[in-house]
Formats: C-alpha cells, structure tokens, sequence
C-alpha cells in the first residue's frame, strides 16, 4: 500500500557548507505555528510564526557546534522518529553563561530552537530540551576553558525550513 506519492531529488550545483552559525531558542509556550495555514507543507517551510516573546540569540564561535537528526525506524511495531540533537560550544567561562545554561534545562522545559546552517538555511525544532552539559578549563593556557551544551528532540519529521523573512519579526 503507497501512502503518499514519490518525489524526486534532483542534484543541484549550489555550494555545501556545514556548520551552524547561529542559534535561536525560546520557550516552547511563547511560540505558535498554525500547520493549515502556517506551514507550506509542499516546500516543507514554515511561512509564519506568531510569538509572545522574541527568540533569544546565542552565540558562538565559528566550527564549534552542529545538529544532526537521525531516524530510528521500527519495521515491527511500524513506528518512526527523528532524534534531534544540537550540540553548542560556549568559549570563556563565566557566570553570566552559566546561568543562561542553567535556565534552559530547568525543570526539562520544552524548547523552541531556529538554527542558521552554514548554507544559509533556518531550520525549525521543536519540543527541544538540554540534555547535557559540560566541559570546565583547559590544563594548558591556549586551551581556554568552555562549555558544552547538548540540545535534544524527538521528532516525528526532519526540521522544517523557515523562510527567512520569519526571523526579522522574531527576534
């Protein structure tokens, strides 16, 4: 039995570049997406996102944090979901950071996070949590001292994009 009909992916020529460069996050309740008349489910873009506080940004240095999502797919029991994991890395210790890190895993708050890939593209998670944290000094003097931060979700798709045009009125 088909479901839904095949799409093709064609190869394209534009340039790939990894990385994340930047990061947004709020809580989950702040953020309201509309799938009827929100998201073009065609395109699989997020057109409008309504919020009653703006996104916070976060930032970091360049090649130091990434996503990933994985499907776990269960041909038995006919189930499946996308792991989403963030991993961010905070240069410099201080207290400052670690209070922000503190906040956003207190009491295993749901989180919504929009991330800027190094292409350019925004992508949505949500339902997301801290999952851990870490790190501390360096032992010599050029290794610093950080923080990591891992951010974590399970999804039943991949990221939807959001149009740029959503994060000036978001943030």
């Amino acid at each position: 039995m088909s479901c839904t009909t095949i799409e093709a992916i064609i190869k394209g020529c534009d340039n790939n570049i990894g990385s994340i460069t930047k990061i947004y996050i709020n809580d989950l309740d702040n953020v309201t997406i509309n799938p009827a008349t929100d998201i073009d489910l065609p395109n699989w873009i997020i057109t409008a996102i309504t919020v009653t506080a703006d996104f916070e940004e976060f930032e970091f240095r360049r090649n130091t944090s990434n996503y990933t999502e994985e499907a776990a797919i269960d041909l038995i029991n006919g189930s499946s979901f996308v792991t989403q994991t963030i991993n961010l890395m905070f240069h410099r210790r201080e207290g400052a950071k670690s209070r922000a890190i503190k906040i956003l895993g207190e009491g295993q708050r749901d989180l919504a996070v929009i991330v800027l890939d190094g292409n350019g593209k925004y992508w949505y998670f949500e339902k997301v949590q801290v999952t851990a944290y870490g790190e501390g000094s360096g032992t010599a003097k050029a290794d610093g001292s950080k923080y990591s931060l891992v951010l974590t979700a399970e999804a039943e798709n991949l990221a939807y994009e959001v149009d740029p045009d959503v994060i000036p009125t978001i943030i």
